[in-house]
């Protein structure tokens, strides 16, 4: 009887487990569509410092990213889709020297679409692997990812003021540091998820100055796959067994050499 339970209770791991809104313990982060859905996050791993989740992908879905700061400090919050970053477009490692938002202690943002200038974004949509915006770069290695890794600002020391003697106005020291804020494939591949780079809109940002820790203090990778791909995977229960081809950023969370004749 033990035994036939601890079988049943893996099956529900693997197939139709418990699904959560949003996922993060210093950040919340949950995927959201146009028309208002919020994805459903069905758990892989997660560990101090690193969680990663499912997501049901819908062809043609535009959808947002939304990050809510849980700390009472700013923090910066380097975002890739597909492994690149959506300020830059550049290829993502997720490290403190990228480009980042900022989100002031338990404060929400979302992002809706690759950073194509300082008051304009081109908006996320779900899409095939040949339509999507890191394959136009020849780069599939980590796609149908979602990665936000979070860098909290580095604790500075602040002298007691002397309140003897009044500064003028406009004299006191901003805060620390920098950071940029607001912000042919394989046939196998084909069917995958990816992001596309859609239509553009009105996203106002501006640039403030930010020091970031060494170390992110949480990665959230969030994988998202058509729903016949994640039956493929016994993710949700309908079944079917699968080999998927690797992912830099979601199997093992490691590095991709660069493509062959490129370099």
């Amino acid at each position: 009887m033990k035994t036939l339970f601890a079988i049943f209770a893996a099956l529900l791991i693997l197939a139709g487990g418990p699904a959560w809104a949003s996922i993060g313990d210093s950040v919340d982060v949950s995927i959201v569509t146009d028309d208002g859905r919020t994805l459903p996050l069905h758990m892989q791993k997660s560990r101090s410092g690193l969680k990663k989740v499912y997501a049901e992908a819908v062809r043609g879905d535009h959808y947002r990213i939304v990050v809510h700061n849980r700390m009472s400090r700013r923090v910066g919050v380097v975002v890739a889709v597909d492994g690149r970053n959506i300020i830059s477009g550049g290829k993502s490692w997720l490290k403190n020297t990228e480009r980042m938002y900022i989100l002031e202690p338990h404060a929400s943002n979302e992002y809706s679409g690759w950073r194509s200038g300082r008051d304009r974004v081109n908006r996320f949509y779900f899409t095939d692997v040949p339509d999507s915006y890191a394959a136009a770069f020849g780069d599939t290695s980590a796609m149908g990812v979602i990665a936000v890794a979070v860098y909290p600002e580095v604790r500075r020391y602040e002298p007691p003021m002397d309140f003897s003697m009044s500064a003028p106005l406009g004299k006191a020291k901003g805060d620390a540091a920098r950071r940029q804020a607001a912000p042919s494939v394989q046939r196998e591949e084909s069917k995958s998820a990816g992001t596309g780079y859609g239509r553009e809109e009105y996203s106002p940002s501006r640039q403030v100055r930010f020091d970031p820790e060494a170390r992110a203090v949480e990665t959230i990778l969030v994988k998202y796959e058509w729903r016949e791909t994640l039956c493929r995977k016994h993710v949700i229960s309908c079944g079917h067994g699968y080999r998927e081809h690797g992912n830099r950023l979601w199997d093992g969370y490691g590095f991709a050499p660069p493509p062959p004749g490129r370099y």
